[in-house]
């Protein structure tokens, strides 16, 4: 922003021996600098105000000054800890150890008397469980070669299927490469050093970018007929969006999911343009949840439904930084019609009586009017230049706008019980891509992200589904990838 230099006390007289006109005009000048500052100061402040508790801004980003911690989840009145009749997971002896060592009793504890001739009274168990040392088996396959007696052919045995090199890794050996390095973010060469303290094995780099590429493929009919999938299911499909660094440039990785699968996509672009291109939302007509990113509701086709977990937070900004007693009074409501639901889904309803939602509306409605009356619209200044686009508003106007436009959105959860509250299924399937980037840093080729978000679809989808991972990825290696019930196939081109 351009200083603007303030008259000295010489100007200042030689305004006032102008005349009436000259002051006002240099005072009308000042007052919109200062309005400027205002402005500029008021933004900043928000910003400086805003911290993962009340905005969508990541932890990560509160530094070391934490906020006091605020949690937007109420208590659920149980103590911490296991809760009654949970089965825990402590050890518990086995009837048929694989090992057994005796430790005999030789002489007497107190007077050193021989007891090697005295029959036992029994003994006392205990049970150590542990890993045996483990290391690589190399398995040779020796194909025979046998000479036709009759007419002289040379005919070679067959070699099972997955092996086609002379000397490979077995699919438990790349398997393990696939879920260090992509389930478990571990950097590539930090999964060749646990390979070589593990078994005893040195594996080179490639190796493992090799393994990735391998998984890539064989589960890509998998992810592809998942992503169809998702465009025509009649279950609400969670849509969100996070960037991440590919070639020292800003992609973004997409998520579409569900309950039980989970398709990941990376693109250039975070908008209307990438979801063309992934080609799930601009095909919906079902439930979509999604925050309130403006591209999302190009789709007018679809159900659409926004997360109020983000309008909870936003609504306890104002609160904090405006002291807006309409804010917090509504997202006291959006709390209660939260509860009010859950307690009629245990009870076996199927929807709320009309009267109840009637009256939810009504006060949600009562709400919003508040809030605009707290935040009314600025005056316009006198002969003021026009400006291009929409006036700017304030922080709760956006909001009261954008809760009033879309209130069946908001409210979907209230009218629907199938529609979740939240869209923490979509973040929740995110978290590990900011926890990829935070371990490994960021991806060098967009082929790289592009592998990454194939194999982590599948392999969230396979965790969703009940399966082992690293059964899943064994199967992948074999080429016989982990198929979700009720997903069909959808044919690839060649």
């Amino acid at each position: 922003m351009t200083s603007v230099r303030l008259p000295t006390s010489d100007e200042v007289r030689i305004l006032y021996h102008q005349g009436e006109e000259a002051v006002v005009a240099a005072f009308a000048s000042l007052v919109d600098v200062v309005r400027g500052l205002e402005a500029r100061v008021q933004v900043l402040e928000d910003q400086l105000a805003k911290h993962s508790g009340n905005s969508s801004k990541p932890p990560s980003s509160d530094g070391f000054k934490k906020p006091q911690p605020r949690s937007l989840r109420t208590s659920s009145g149980k103590k911490p800890g296991a809760q009654t009749g949970h089965p825990g997971h402590n050890l518990k002896a086995v009837a048929e150890p694989e090992h057994v060592e005796q430790h005999p009793v030789t002489v007497c504890s107190q007077c050193q008397a021989s007891l090697a001739e005295v029959p036992s009274d029994g003994c006392e168990r205990r049970q150590v469980f542990d890993i045996p040392p483990v290391r690589v088996e190399v398995t040779e396959h020796q194909a025979e070669i046998k000479r036709c007696p009759a007419c002289g052919t040379v005919t070679g045995g067959t070699y099972p299927a997955d092996v086609t090199q002379p000397v490979q890794y077995g699919p438990r050996l790349k398997a393990q490469l696939v879920y260090f390095n992509e389930y478990h973010h571990i950097p590539v060469d930090r999964t060749c050093e646990i390979m070589a303290d593990l078994y005893e094995q040195s594996v080179a780099d490639g190796t493992v970018v090799t393994a990735d590429a391998q998984v890539a493929e064989q589960v890509e009919p998998v992810t592809t007929a998942i992503q169809a999938y998702l465009v025509h299911t009649p279950e609400p499909v969670h849509l969100d969006e996070t960037g991440v660094r590919v070639g020292k440039k800003l992609h973004w990785v997409h998520v579409a999911s569900t309950a039980t699968l989970t398709y990941l996509a990376q693109h250039p672009k975070r908008g209307s343009q990438a979801y063309a291109e992934i080609g799930i939302l601009p095909k919906r007509t079902g439930r979509v949840v999604h925050d309130d990113y403006h591209s999302y509701w190009h789709n007018t086709a679809a159900l659409h439904s926004t997360c109020n977990a983000h309008h909870l937070r936003e609504l306890q900004f104002l609160e904090e930084r405006y002291q807006q007693t309409w804010a917090t009074d509504l997202g006291q409501l959006l709390r209660e019609i939260k509860q009010t639901v859950a307690t009629a889904v245990q009870a076996g309803q199927v929807a709320l009586a009309a009267p109840q939602v009637a009256e939810f509306e009504r006060r949600y409605q009562n709400l919003l009017d508040s809030g605009y009356q707290a935040n009314p619209l600025s005056d316009p200044v006198p002969d003021a230049p026009k400006k291009v686009g929409r006036p700017k508003q304030s922080p709760a106007r956006n909001l009261l706008d954008r809760l009033r436009q879309h209130q069946s959105a908001v409210l979907a959860f209230m009218y629907d019980f199938d529609v979740p509250f939240d869209n923490n299924q979509a973040e929740r399937d995110l978290r590990m891509v900011k926890l990829k980037q935070k371990v490994s840093g960021c991806f060098r080729t967009s082929e790289g992200a592009t592998i990454f978000c194939r194999i982590r679809s599948y392999i969230s989808t396979a965790r969703k589904q009940g399966q082992p991972v690293l059964q899943a990825l064994r199967l992948a290696v074999l080429g016989t990838p982990f198929w979700p019930p009720g997903v069909p196939p959808v044919h690839l081109p060649e």
